[in-house]
This record gives structure tokens, C-alpha cells and sequence, in this order.
């Protein structure tokens, strides 16, 4: 009975892998600024029922987001916090309400087009100054996508932070946007109760990861840091291009067939 709270029905050998990447994903995203949530996002796509993908996502999401906030709390660029919170909930409340099922290819594509913008070209001095609109866009598709953190690190970016301030501040607008997609999809009925156990293991080896990251982020000097965070975003964008183009190809063969 013990098991079974634990793995929440999957088995242990698969609650084991998804508490490995749990730290693994977590130690990156903290050492690194991004990476993460995707490489969560996808573990879990593969290893659980489509319907709790994305709610449990979030909420794990959510637990190592608030673990690395408070580690690098000093450090957050307070700025933006606000902004991004009220934008956030006019995005998680039309997400929510959203019957229609956007075209997942077109978004990833969408998304995986700007990242690159963000990287090859200086964006406008706007991007600078609307996190509201970053929290709304970006809340409103967490909601139907999940892996919406590269999106929210391609805006931090144009700040221009130092190395921690980038960390705490994407820690700290992640954790606003998966707090409020949990409080959703929690009043749209997702039964969260009986994921505890494992939710309660993800968590707790992310804040390991998470601890674990913070030491690499400290000891790397801020050009290799941007290096790295431009190339796993590159990665990142390629891979959310790919996808999405496979999508809208095989929706396309289902039409056609």
C-alpha cells in the first residue's frame, strides 16, 4: 500500500525514473537558467496518461520553481513581478475558459520561431517593458501546452540580468505561473489527491537538483553562462519547431487518409 502512494499506480521503476529527471531537470534549470521543465515536460508525456500531463506538470513545476526562488530570493528582479502576476491571471482565466483545442503544431512552432528571434537578433526595446503581456501570452498557452518556459527565459533575457538575477527572477514568474495554472486545473476538477505521494517525491529530489544546480550556477562566469543558456534555448526552439511540424504533418495524413 505504501508503493502504491508513491508511484500513484505507475509502478515504482517508473516513479524511480521520473524522480531521477526530477533532480536531473532541476539542477539544470538552476545551473544552467533553462531546460528543465522541457526535458520534465517530455519524460512525462512518455511515462504518463495524457489527461494528468499537464496538471501534474505544473504542480511539480511549481514545487521546484518555489524551491529555487527562495534559494536566489536576494536576487530577484522585483520589477517585473507584478506586471507579470496581473497579466498571468487575465491569461490563466481565458486559458481556462478556452473549449476549443488550439492547434498544439502551429503554437510549438510559433513559440520555437521566437525563441530563435530572441536569440539571433536584438528584439525591441518594448519586449523590455511588458511582462504583463509575457504573463498573459504566456498563461494562456501553459495552459493548453505546458512547456511554456522558454518563452517566459527568451523575454527574461532581453533584461539583460547577470547570471543569478536571471535565475531567480525566471524561478520567480514560473512559479507565479504554475501556482495559478495549478489553482485552474484544481477548479476544473483535476484530481490531484491521488498523485500525492509521487508529486511529494518529484518535489522534494527537485529541490535536491535545485540545490545541487545553484553551485554550478556560482561557479560559472557570466559569458559561459549566456553561451550555455543560448544554446539550450536553440536546442530548445529547434526541437519545439520539429515537433510542431510533425504534428500539422501527421493531422495532415489523417485528413488526407
Amino acid at each position: 500500500m505504501t508503493w502504491d502512494i508513491l508511484h500513484g499506480g505507475l509502478g515504482m521503476p517508473v516513479a524511480l525514473t521520473l524522480t531521477a529527471i526530477s533532480f536531473a531537470s532541476s539542477m539544470m534549470t538552476a545551473g544552467l537558467g533553462i531546460g528543465g521543465g522541457a526535458v520534465m515536460l517530455a519524460a512525462m508525456a512518455t511515462l504518463l496518461p495524457a489527461p494528468a500531463i499537464i496538471p501534474l506538470h505544473g504542480l511539480v513545476q511549481l514545487g521546484s520553481n518555489t524551491g529555487r526562488a527562495a534559494l536566489f530570493f536576494r536576487d530577484l528582479h522585483t520589477g517585473v513581478v507584478l506586471p507579470f502576476l496581473l497579466g498571468s491571471l487575465i491569461g490563466i482565466a481565458v486559458g481556462g475558459a478556452f473549449v476549443v483545442q488550439l492547434d498544439a503544431g502551429l503554437i510549438q512552432i510559433g513559440l520555437g520561431l521566437f525563441i530563435l528571434w530572441t536569440i539571433v537578433a536584438r528584439p525591441p526595446a518594448f519586449m523590455r517593458h511588458s511582462p504583463a503581456v509575457t504573463g498573459g501570452f504566456s498563461s494562456f498557452l501553459t495552459m493548453f501546452f505546458g512547456g511554456t518556459g522558454p518563452f517566459v527565459a527568451a523575454y527574461i533575457k532581453t533584461l539583460e540580468l547577470g547570471r543569478v538575477q536571471h535565475v531567480a527572477t525566471h524561478a520567480t514568474l514560473m512559479t507565479i505561473q504554475h501556482l495559478l495554472k495549478t489553482i485552474a486545473f484544481g477548479l476544473l476538477g483535476f484530481a490531484f489527491s491521488q498523485w500525492f505521494g509521487l508529486i511529494v517525491l518529484l518535489i522534494g529530489f527537485g529541490f535536491l537538483g535545485t540545490v545541487a544546480g545553484r553551485h554550478i550556477l556560482l561557479r560559472i562566469d557570466e559569458a559561459r553562462f549566456k553561451i550555455a543558456l543560448n544554446t539550450i534555448l536553440t536546442l530548445l526552439a529547434l526541437r519545439l519547431i520539429y515537433a510542431g511540424g510533425m504534428d500539422l504533418w501527421r493531422s495532415r495524413e489523417l485528413a488526407g487518409g
